[in-house]
């Protein structure tokens, strides 16, 4: 072992941004190809509301959904987020890169408070990139919208024709609040984390500290984002001739507390912190072997 430095992925502040935003693609896809399925049973989660009793536990949806739709139904809308995953995670990675150099003060150090503000800029950035897929995402995963659309393509055209093109953008003041709070949480953390683990000679040692790091990290920060996440999903689901329960991300999250009760807020977190946390070591190990190899 030897001394505990500040983290940094190795090699990935040195690279090119256009070597960054491939190494940030290439980590996302890892992530998404591996934990999607529990990201559909979260939204499932977050849709239900206090009317309903459907899904109960992360293994009780999982055979629900196997035995009532087909084991392909997990998979249902991955069409979406593997479009995303390149343009959304290259933007998490490097733009975090080009905000930790705004960020670093005038000695060249980079505090922790720095940390955090640049992952929650770059987690806002991000979210200009991946609303419109993750909306579509959302109507693919409801069971409400069985039958409703064909495919991700057809999701995605039947949304722009009958509500328009700024609709995809709707559910987008939430998911500032949901990445920002979640990309300053994770690489803010990291930096704390890092720091308690040993680090190895080996590359082996190396890669288990950082997979520990991202999982821890990617835990807190799912604590503390859950809740924008549960009325993005239900603002970003609501249909034509539907009424508009849900609007703004603030007045929505009242409704559901006072409706549903504080613990709805929470909806879904057992499946998004199964996938996020170990996704997060995930996306912070294979960015590390990705920039390692660029």
């Amino acid at each position: 072992m030897e001394t505990q430095r500040a983290y940094s992925p190795v090699g990935a502040s040195n690279l090119p941004f256009h070597k960054q935003v491939m190494a940030g693609a290439l980590a996302g896809l890892c992530e998404v190809l591996c934990m999607y399925p529990l990201d559909v049973v979260k939204t499932r989660f977050q849709l239900q509301t206090a009317a309903e009793a459907r899904y109960s536990s992360v293994l009780g949806t999982f055979r629900d959904i196997i035995k009532t739709e087909g084991f392909s139904k997990l998979y249902r809308g991955i069409a979406s987020p593997i479009m995303a995953e390149a343009p959304k995670r290259a933007m998490k990675f490097s733009m975090n890169e080009q905000y930790k150099k705004l960020f670093t003060n005038a000695s060249g150090q980079l505090s922790g408070p720095g940390h955090v503000a640049a992952g929650g800029c770059a987690g806002m950035t991000e979210a200009l990139v991946n609303c419109p897929f993750e909306l579509v995402k959302v109507r693919m995963q409801a069971r409400s919208n069985a039958g409703l659309y064909k495919n991700t393509w057809h999701a995605a055209r039947s949304v722009i024709q009958t509500e328009g093109a700024l609709t995809l953008y709707r559910g987008f003041g939430s998911m500032l609040w949901r990445n920002g709070v979640w990309n300053g949480a994770y690489f803010g953390i990291i930096q704390q984390v890092k720091r308690l683990l040993p680090v190895w000679s080996s590359e082996r040692g190396q890669l288990a500290t950082n997979f520990t790091a991202g999982t821890i990290s990617g835990l807190i920060a799912t604590m503390l984002n859950t809740p924008f996440d549960v009325v993005k999903s239900r603002i970003q689901n609501t249909l034509p001739g539907q009424p508009r329960r849900y609007t703004y991300t603030l007045p929505a999250l009242a409704t559901v507390a006072r409706e549903e009760g504080f613990a709805a807020l929470y909806k879904g977190f057992v499946p998004k912190v199964l996938r996020l946390a170990p996704g997060g070591g995930i996306m912070l190990v294979a960015f590390d072997f990705f920039a390692r190899i660029l």
